[in-house]
């Protein structure tokens, strides 16, 4: 797929949205962005062991949010993410998942069975969240505004979705679930953004 940039028309379209629900007085959403400054850093998750997971921890490094499921043929990308995770994470990257059976029901567990599915077989070590929505009315508000961000053709389409956040909470770049986590598109764009220099 190609790669996103981002429009100033998107991004002014997208504050106009939030602006406009804002002055009519709508509850925020739990996990919302305050509309004043939408980046991924105004998000807030809820870890795979239900503690606040805020996505402002991870401000001033690279972030790559991934929605995963258990039962995918796509879910031997576990063992990619965490030999990126592996190599990057000293240089300031964090990859997220998060689990979602979105697509197909291949996510049916709940967050103890992921949990031990992931470490058992893949002994995966990076930050996960909860099993969320990431598409639809439903979705996490991170999902809305990535939505907004990207388009339609940026939206996950099935699982292991990628999205790329710059250490600035903005959206550097995405991919789509058959891009692998070690292939050189994902890992050269990670390069480009990572906040410390090749060590």
């Amino acid at each position: 797929m190609a790669r996103f940039f981002r429009s100033g028309l998107g991004s002014l379209a997208a504050a106009a949205v939030a602006s406009a629900s804002l002055s009519a007085g709508t509850p925020q959403q739990a996990g919302a962005a305050s509309p004043a400054t939408p980046s991924a850093h105004d998000f807030t998750f809820t870890s795979i062991d239900g503690e606040p997971l805020p996505m402002e921890q991870f401000a001033g490094k690279a972030v790559l949010v991934v929605n995963t499921a258990s039962r995918c043929g796509f879910t031997k990308q576990y063992d990619g993410l965490q030999a990126v995770w592996e190599k990057y994470r000293d240089r300031g990257l964090v990859v997220l998942g998060v689990p979602s059976n979105d697509f197909g029901s291949q996510e049916p567990g709940d967050e103890e069975q992921i949990k031990e599915f992931c470490t058992v077989n893949f002994n995966i070590n990076f930050p996960m969240t909860a099993k969320e929505r990431v598409v639809g009315g439903g979705a996490h508000p991170f999902y809305t505004w990535v939505r907004q961000e990207v388009g339609f053709v940026g939206a996950p389409k099935w699982n292991f979705h990628k999205y790329l956040i710059a250490p600035d909470g903005s959206v550097a770049d995405w991919f789509s679930s058959v891009t692998g986590p070690q292939a050189g598109r994902l890992t050269n764009a990670i390069e480009r953004v990572l906040p410390d220099p090749e060590r």
